[in-house]
């Protein structure tokens, strides 16, 4: 797990890397990352993309040829690949503070399972005009928000972060949906999730959470905080790998009103009666759509065992020693460049990534990526990088530092 440095580049300071390696000695989740699949880079993009475990292509193996081969349709039932859904979306529940049966992975993408649930969310509120969202979402949340104002004849208002708790306090009896996120895609400033719900129930709103950028590497405790609906990605922080489908979180007070636009088969009650009118599952199962895709979903089952092994706190915690470190290391080596930070420099007021303002930020991540380190830009100038808990070490993050400085100053 080390970087492979272009001729010239050096490594971190040796009194900055005995650090780093005695905090990973110290550390037991340190040595989860033998598990990863890395090709000796190091990732720091995991808010995009992590990395497989080693392990992964092994039991995608065992599913095709022990079980799709031999027992094709069978399959379904006899091996468990019909309740995936759920048994998956249960073991999401235990990472995001979700009880059994109140979180499912449909196998639908981010973009379509928020189309669900935001539909669904207005319909919960038909006397209401306003759907409300944060500007600085992420754009698929603003598209998708728009279409959905526009499909059911509502009035869509983007306001700032400040502009949004004021919108919700001197407007909320307009509102019918507040949708927004516990972590902000470009600067991972964090937003709680208690504080909005709770405004959102006093005015009679309902709260939508976009997790995609929170979940595995952040504690949201759902139902302690009496969130109304949520959705988030299977590929970030979780690894399920890249397009892993998108779980649906509705709690069981919620389940016998909602109403999804996206009615299929596998939602209904009776699925295999083949009835000619839909009537929808009175749990969770609701959520689904048709046929989920099976492979993807193995690779999302597979991920998450480590994740559930830790837990959820424990990750949050590694996250935010790794963090620290990246700041420690970058005062130690260049400390003009804190100055450029555009995350909160408290690490219980961040989510799992950090967020430097450079000049050609594209230059920078390519050099960066030349020297096997993997982050991700978003312009005009933000750098981002991600501390995912299991499979990036500190030894690494002194390394990466490191790079980063010199690709700075190479510039």
């Amino acid at each position: 797990m080390t970087v492979r440095p272009e001729s010239g580049v050096t490594m971190p300071s040796t009194g900055m890397l005995d650090e780093a390696r005695r905090r990973d000695e110290v550390d037991p989740l340190a040595e989860y990352a033998r598990e990863f699949a890395t090709d000796g880079a190091i990732h720091l993009n995991g808010n995009s993309l992590g990395p497989p475990r080693g392990s992964l292509a092994a039991e995608l193996d065992r599913v095709v040829t022990g079980q799709w081969a031999p027992r094709q349709v069978q399959a379904w039932f006899q091996d468990g690949w019909l309740d995936l859904p759920r048994t998956v979306g249960d073991k999401l529940g235990s990472l995001l503070g979700a009880g059994p049966g109140q979180v499912l992975v449909a196998g639908e993408t981010t973009s379509t399972t928020l189309f669900n649930v935001l539909t669904a969310a207005c319909r919960l509120r038909p006397d209401r005009p306003v759907l409300l969202i944060e500007g600085e979402s992420f754009p698929t949340d603003l598209y998708i928000a728009d279409s959905v104002a526009r499909l059911l004849d509502r009035e869509l208002v983007v306001e700032t972060r400040t502009g949004f708790d004021e919108y919700l306090r001197d407007n909320g009896t307009q509102v019918a949906v507040a949708l927004a996120a516990p972590v902000d895609f470009r600067t991972g400033e964090r937003r709680e999730l208690r504080p909005i719900t709770a405004l959102c129930h006093a005015v009679g709103a309902l709260s939508v959470w976009d997790l995609s950028h929170a979940t595995g590497v952040l504690p949201v405790d759902l139902d302690a905080n009496a969130v109304d609906l949520a959705v988030g990605c299977g590929y970030k922080y979780l690894g399920g790998g890249p397009g892993a489908p998108a779980f649906t979180y509705v709690p069981t007070r919620l389940q016998s009103t909602v109403d999804f636009p996206l009615s299929g088969w596998h939602g209904h009650a009776k699925p295999f009666a083949m009835a000619q009118t839909f009537i929808p599952a009175d749990d969770i199962n609701q959520a689904r759509t048709g046929t989920p895709p099976l492979l993807s979903l193995v690779g999302l089952n597979h991920a998450l065992a480590p994740l559930i092994e830790v837990g959820i706190h424990e990750l949050h915690r590694r996250s935010k020693d790794l963090s620290g470190f990246f700041l420690e290391c970058l005062a130690d080596r260049r400390p003009e460049l804190l100055h450029q930070l555009a995350s909160p420099e408290v690490a219980d007021r961040r989510g799992g990534h950090l967020a430097l303002r450079v000049p050609q930020v594209n230059k920078v991540e390519s050099a960066l990526a030349d020297n096997g380190v993997l982050v991700d830009a978003r312009p005009p100038d933000l750098i981002r990088f991600a501390f995912a808990p299991l499979y990036v070490t500190h030894e690494q993050v002194a390394q990466a530092v490191d790079v980063l400085c010199r690709a700075v100053e190479g510039l």
